[in-house]
């Protein structure tokens, strides 16, 4: 899976390829190595291709996280076969999609 983090206005990371069991760790040690200061962080899905139960893991942790932070959490452009995995485990209500 590649990361591409940038800082600006918002938090934007951008993932492509997949987001598993063997990426998902990857995804949160690339957080916890930036210093956030955005009140605004949004994960780009529009290069995701698969998303695993690891993978929601990580989002739900993520979530929490900033959450406690006082941040907002977005997730945009989930593809057809990403949003059916959030359709079917109700992460599409736990987490704000764009």
């Amino acid at each position: 899976m590649e990361i591409k983090i940038t800082h600006a206005d918002n938090l934007t990371i951008e993932l492509t390829g997949r987001l598993d069991t063997v990426t998902s760790t990857e995804l949160a040690d690339a957080v916890a190595k930036e210093t956030i200061t955005e009140k605004l962080v949004i994960i780009d899905f529009k290069n995701l291709e698969y998303i695993s139960s690891a993978g929601l893991r990580v989002l739900l942790a993520l979530k929490k996280q900033f959450t406690a932070e006082d941040r907002d959490f977005e997730i945009h452009n989930l593809n057809d076969v990403v949003k059916e995995v959030f359709n079917v485990t109700g992460f599409i209500n736990i987490l704000s999609v764009k």
